[in-house]
């Protein structure tokens, strides 16, 4: 798989990089493939579970755009529009987010702020986020992991051995990141061992012990997550097979994102029609063209952070009378996206 390298340096790869990188592309590079991606973030469900921690990672294309995205169960909303906008600084400007983070607070106030007024994705300029390098060390992507629990503080109850990796001092979200990509863990929020001894004292864990870099078994446990990977990968395989390439997301009954996804090549801006229609179904619990007739469609957005967009392509989702969720289709026709919702549901 493509890895981070945030020395800048070419790294290893265990798998070939991208079809987009600057081989078989020619002069036209493109994003982290949704497979590599999904493989990354896999990976990090599968440790957050084993870690016991509840947040989201989000892989975001050198492009800019979303790649794909997922949400732990009881993950919390926020943490996904943290882990979205620290990804896309890593995968934009090519630097681990702690670096930009240290230019933005050295920089001008008025430099820093003009930075984030033309790069609006780059809101949260927190650490954590690695650029991710194909195996010519060319940067495909950038990823980041935040959340309820997904942090560099140390939950309370958490057991030492999950908070270190080979015998030292480690922070969970930045534990999550460097084995979703396979590299040595490295601290990238400042100083864990102080947080450690504020918590811990003087206590040592040994390497055989520490549990922060081992190997962790498929996550079980991430029923609704699992529920919203099924969603859209029935999405998408019917995308596939009419030949059109679309985003989807599947957001809970407030408008978070449990699962975005975006086909290789689909539009870019169809990653935001997809959160916006399903986060327009969710809310309102009525197909998300419905809204125009509700209500005046320009005024909606006002009153919520939450992207509504009342355009064919987003449904409720009902579970025994109850809406629980929406999914949202976009990057093609709308008709053709709506259709694709309706046959997944």
């Amino acid at each position: 798989m493509p890895s981070p390298n945030p020395s800048g340096a070419a790294g290893p790869s265990s798998a070939a990089g991208p079809s987009g990188a600057a081989g078989s592309a020619g002069v036209h590079p493109s994003d982290i493939s949704l497979a590599e991606a999904r493989e990354l973030v896999r990976r990090a469900v599968d440790k957050a579970e084993q870690l016991e921690l509840r947040g989201a990672i989000a892989v975001v294309g050198a492009s800019g755009a979303l790649v794909t995205a997922s949400r732990l169960d009881h993950g919390g909303p926020g943490g996904m529009a943290r882990a979205r906008s620290k990804s896309w600084i890593s995968a934009t400007q090519q630097i681990p987010s702690a670096e930009h983070l240290q230019r933005m607070t050295t920089l001008p106030a008025p430099i820093s702020m003009g930075f984030v007024t033309a790069s609006p994705e780059a809101l949260f300029p927190g650490a954590g986020g690695l650029p991710i390098r194909d195996g010519d060390g060319v940067v495909v992507g950038g990823i980041s992991a935040s959340g309820a629990t997904v942090s560099p503080f140390l939950p309370t109850g958490v057991a030492p051995e999950v908070v270190s990796a080979d015998g030292e001092p480690a922070n969970p979200e930045d534990l999550l990141i460097a084995y979703a990509v396979g590299i040595p863990y490295a601290g990238q929020h400042g100083d864990d061992r102080a947080r450690w001894k504020a918590r811990f004292g003087d206590l040592t864990v040994s390497p055989e012990d520490s549990l922060g870099m081992k190997p962790a078994p498929p996550a079980e446990h991430q029923r609704e997550l699992a529920w919203a990977l099924d969603l859209c990968d029935r999405v998408l395989a019917a995308a596939d097979s009419q030949g059109v390439k679309v985003s989807v997301a599947v957001v809970d009954r407030g408008g978070d994102p449990i699962q975005q996804d975006r086909m290789d090549d689909a539009p870019a801006g169809g990653v935001e029609v997809a959160l916006a229609t399903a986060s327009a179904a969710a809310r309102f619990g009525v197909p998300s063209e419905q809204l125009a007739d509700w209500y005046p469609a320009a005024q909606l957005a006002a009153l919520h952070p939450a992207p509504l967009l009342a355009a064919p392509g987003g449904l409720p989702i009902v579970v025994h009378g109850r809406t629980v969720g929406g999914l949202g289709v976009g990057g093609a026709d709308p008709a053709t996206c709506a259709a694709l919702a309706k046959a997944a549901l």
